[in-house]
């Protein structure tokens, strides 16, 4: 059997950020340190920091008066800040820096006079965090395109989530673009999401089934699971080895494997080492790069 394995693949720099920094807090102030929404859409990610002192939360009121928290990767409201302060409570942020950049521009935005409308998916944790920044309608690709009931002319800004589909994104803006006459796009999906995508679709055309590796409440792993599947192979998203059937390898002779964002590769390699092929065959395109800085509070033990 061959394994074809999405290169880049893995953690991406703002997920590295954010472990990073509940760690760093951790050997900084010692547990407990609380964090605001699972830090990282992954399950062992969080089972991990939680088994040297972190608490996960999901609500700031949880939180026990003048404590360390931080904000998870997918970004917070103004509403969690300003609770935060009321509460005493010391906050690392550790949403990431491409997010951030999608609540300024919301602000900025709505400073210039123009509507906003967000492509995203109702209820993740991302999409919260930036509807918070200001009034916006949300175009979720999963439904059935309604445009907002403005005048056509009225000037539009479309922003989006970080983590959605390249083809599902850009199907939702062409809908977008032929409802309003006035519309700036700032297709905000990050560099990970896109890479990861495009070494899958490449994969797709030499593999038989594709193994996803990463958390069920991962976007971006669904969405990888989805582009497989949108080009006609059979995908499977799994948490580790232990979810892996072997029946979805019979007679199979080569198996596509990538793994999410947040999604730690000792996984990936646990499940290759299961499958133990013949060749291990890298595809997609380079490494990754960007490292992103850590906050202030940390900066002096993270350099350590």
């Amino acid at each position: 059997m061959n394994v074809y394995l999405g290169v880049p693949r893995g953690f991406c720099a703002g997920v590295v950020r954010a472990i990073d920094i509940v760690e760093l807090a951790l050997k900084k102030y010692g547990p407990p340190i609380y964090v605001k929404h699972q830090i990282v859409h992954n399950p062992h990610v969080v089972k991990d920091l939680e088994s040297k002192g972190a608490i996960t939360v999901e609500n700031v009121n949880e939180i026990p008066r003048g404590s360390k928290v931080v904000f998870s990767a997918h970004g917070s409201p103004p509403e969690d800040f300003k609770n935060a302060k009321e509460q005493g409570l010391q906050v690392l942020d550790a949403t990431c820096p491409l997010v951030i950049k999608v609540h300024n521009e919301a602000k900025k935005y709505n400073r210039d006079g123009r509507k906003i409308i967000l492509v995203g998916h109702k209820g993740h944790q991302e999409v919260k965090g930036t509807t918070g920044q200001t009034d916006m309608k949300i175009v979720d690709d999963r439904e059935e395109f309604v445009p907002p009931k403005w005048d056509n002319s009225i000037p539009v800004a479309v922003l989006t989530q970080t983590t959605l589909s390249v083809d599902d994104t850009e199907n939702s803006i062409r809908n977008i673009q032929n409802s309003f006459t006035d519309v700036l796009v700032r297709n905000d999906l990050c560099y990970a999401t896109t890479n990861r995508q495009m070494a899958v679709k490449e994969i797709s055309n030499h593999v038989e089934v594709f193994l996803v590796v990463g958390g069920q409440n991962s976007s971006n792993c669904n969405r990888l699971k989805e582009v497989a599947e949108s080009n006609g192979v059979p995908a499977f998203l799994i948490n580790n080895v232990e979810e892996l059937d072997p029946k979805w390898l019979a007679g199979v002779v080569n198996v596509g494997i990538t793994s999410g964002a947040s999604t730690p590769d000792s996984l990936v390699r646990g499940i290759i080492d299961f499958i133990d092929p013949d060749n291990v065959i890298e595809m997609g395109g380079e490494e990754e790069n960007i490292t992103f800085t850590l906050p202030k509070e940390l900066r002096d033990i993270g350099d350590a």
